[in-house]
């Protein structure tokens, strides 16, 4: 028997239904292996050799591996192929056999969870990429560096259970800023002017240049009814007509990034609903006769890059469904530096699968963003759209000289917009030459106010990180769950929007250990990233250069930092489970009333209540919240009193810890 390991359950279950019974395919369910939770896990002197453990909760299923492969005259590692990927194959081989022979176990990697791919894939077995694995490593051994040795302060300091880290602390810091410019904006009026002409059918004009100056926000209500005194009753003269074809070339094939910005843009998904949705899409989902297949290529990718085959079959079928001249293929290569591992852009992994023909089988957000990957993918190699853009310049002469434009704009061809819309309307000018009066109908002075810059929400987010290379295709979910998990951000109709305490640690950092905050350092660091999985650059060169500068300073700044903490206020009520007195304490989610004898007593409760519980009498009715972030009421004398609702009002009687 042929031993074949996946990480993903879902993933096992699809590629078991492509081979043969000679093969077993079996989950790992991720990493087997990983850096110790109660120290550092590093031996600094040893070249920051990494400390590996097998986490308690996998000790059961790596046992259960182990004799499969005592049993097996073979074991294929088919993890993902990315540094993450590439880092579970090795632990695999490290755990599940290190002493067994060289060719006992193979890497195999596929692109597309389908028939075809992964039965090629078996034809050429790999070794383990080292340098990926490497990579992996120096990712997760700064991770703990950063975190291990701030994390503390930050307790100490601030709250406990507050972390900092290498993007995470980036990220939180773009966040900030842009409230504090939100905080120090001030609203400045401005007035335009239009006016709508006496044409059949009627158009608009916009006031552009005074005396051949362009405007801008800078004029005031005095300004325009200045202007509309010294036009008024006046007809204006057109000066020039331009007409131009602009060609509109399609946008290229998804990469995580931009995947998650516009399923953001056009669906609403948040980026964490975006990936797991992809995940299932990607991992296979039960279709016809209930088999399960991958529908579209990995998820985490920098590459925009297609494949020759794909390209091929993407022609047949715009030529077939759109017509010839609708084919434009192109070759898409990364703009990115810093692009991982060579893989290609998110596409579907078989065309015979339409949108249409798997919306029985999809859920509703699943059809959704597969449809969306669909389009986008064969919209990338379809041929530009074609728009006519006319405009129209108008002048009149009083006290000064004022011209006025109108733009407006047909589709002459399609192409790409055909499928992949965005929105373009067409609109028509009547028939008009050069040096031609038209009256005026209407004038119309319209006023606004600037407005701040838009908090961040998940798409413009990852776009700026994207922009300032720090992250991951791997690595954006986390960073932003991180932050909402700290209570650094909370979300408000889709943005984010800084916390205080999430404000106190941006502080510190920014303050005391600037580099963690750094835009380009941290680039840096992704870059050198990159290096050690080319084989340029050495795992513990990266992590020595950062870690010695980096623990200098946190030793100088260590008492320098100003604390954030505020003094408990004690009350004069009593714990009601060990009798001592209470106290209005501030943890990372604000302030709440706690047994003033912790961590031996551990009674705690929200500081607003919502009258007596109705179920004991005794306790209050507070507001707590889950492992999953959402908020419920319970009386505070649980587990003794099991009232819980998700109002105070409503009630159940059930475990709310779950």
């Amino acid at each position: 028997m042929k031993i074949v390991i996946t990480e993903s359950p879902t993933k096992a279950t699809t590629i078991s239904q492509f081979l043969e019974d000679e093969f077993e395919v079996v989950s790992c369910q991720g990493h087997i292996r990983d850096l110790p939770k109660g120290k550092l896990g590093l031996d600094i002197e040893d070249n920051f050799k990494p400390q590996y453990v097998i986490p308690t909760k996998k000790r059961k299923l790596v046992n259960q591996l182990k004799k499969k492969c005592e049993k097996a005259e073979k074991v294929i590692l088919a993890a993902d192929e990315d540094r993450e990927g590439e880092a579970i194959a090795w632990h695999l081989k490290q755990v599940l056999g290190k002493d067994k022979k060289e060719n006992f176990f193979s890497r195999i990697a596929f692109h597309e969870v389908t028939p075809q791919a992964v039965k090629e894939s078996l034809k050429h077995p790999r070794e383990i990429d080292l340098n990926l694995v490497f990579a992996q490593q120096a990712r997760r051994g700064l991770d703990r560096l950063v975190g291990y040795e701030l994390s503390p302060l930050l307790w100490e300091k601030v709250a406990s259970r507050l972390s900092a880290g290498r993007v995470q602390s980036p990220a939180l810091r773009l966040i900030v800023e842009r409230e504090e410019e939100r905080e120090k904006f001030k609203p400045q009026e401005y007035w335009t002017l239009s006016v709508l002409f006496d044409t059949n059918p009627a158009f608009e004009a916009e006031l552009k240049k005074i005396n051949n100056i362009p405007i801008s926000k800078n004029l005031s209500e005095k300004d325009i009814k200045e202007i509309i005194e010294d036009i008024k009753n006046r007809p204006l003269k057109i000066k020039k007509i331009e007409e131009k074809i602009n060609r509109l070339k399609p946008p290229a094939p998804f990469i995580t990034s931009s995947l998650q910005i516009e399923a953001n843009r056009k669906l609403g998904f948040t980026a964490k609903r975006t990936m797991a949705i992809a995940q299932r899409l990607y991992e296979g989902l039960p279709l016809k006769n209930k088999k399960s297949f991958g529908l579209i290529t990995y998820l985490r990718t920098d590459s925009p890059a297609l494949s020759q085959i794909f390209v091929e079959n993407a022609g047949k079928y715009i030529k077939k469904e759109f017509g010839e001249e609708y084919f434009e293929p192109k070759i898409y290569k990364t703009k990115s530096t810093l692009a991982q591992e060579a893989h290609e852009g998110i596409r579907p992994t078989d065309l015979d699968y339409t949108p249409e023909k798997v919306k029985p089988y999809l859920k509703k957000d699943e059809f959704a963003l597969y449809e969306l990957i669909f389009k986008r993918a064969l919209a990338s190699l379809m041929s530009p759209a074609k728009i006519n853009i006319t405009k129209i310049n108008l002048e009149i002469s009083g006290k000064k000289h004022y011209l006025f434009r109108s733009q407006k704009q047909t589709v002459v061809f399609p192409g790409y917009l055909a499928l992949y819309e965005e929105k373009q309307k067409n609109s028509f000018f009547p028939k008009l030459n050069e040096g031609e009066n038209l009256s005026v109908k209407k004038i119309t002075p319209s006023q606004h106010f600037t407005e701040p810059p838009a908090r961040y929400n998940d798409a413009s987010l990852i776009k700026k990180l994207t922009q300032l290379q720090i992250g991951r295709p791997s690595t954006y979910v986390p960073i932003i769950k991180t932050l909402e998990e700290r209570n650094y951000v909370k979300r408000e109709n889709g943005y984010l929007k800084p916390q205080e305490i999430g404000k106190k640690v941006n502080l510190i950092l920014i303050n005391h250990f600037p580099n963690i905050v750094d835009y380009s350092f941290t680039a840096k660091l992704e870059s050198d990233l990159d290096k050690i999985a080319e084989g340029k650059e050495k795992y513990e060169n990266v992590l020595k250069d950062f870690y010695f500068p980096f623990k200098e300073i946190l030793e100088r700044e260590r008492k320098n930092v100003p604390s954030f903490k505020k003094k408990p206020i004690p009350l004069e009520e009593d714990c009601p489970e060990c009798g001592a007195k209470l106290a209005i304490k501030t943890g990372r989610f604000g302030e709440f009333i706690a047994c003033s004898n912790f961590p031996k007593c551990r009674y705690s409760r929200s500081l607003e209540t919502y009258g007596k519980c109705p179920k004991c009498g005794k306790g209050e009715i507070v507001k707590k919240m889950n492992k999953r972030k959402q908020e419920f009421y319970a009386c505070n004398r649980w587990p003794l009193c099991h009232y819980i609702g998700d109002s105070p009002q409503k009630s159940t009687s059930a475990n709310p810890h779950q």
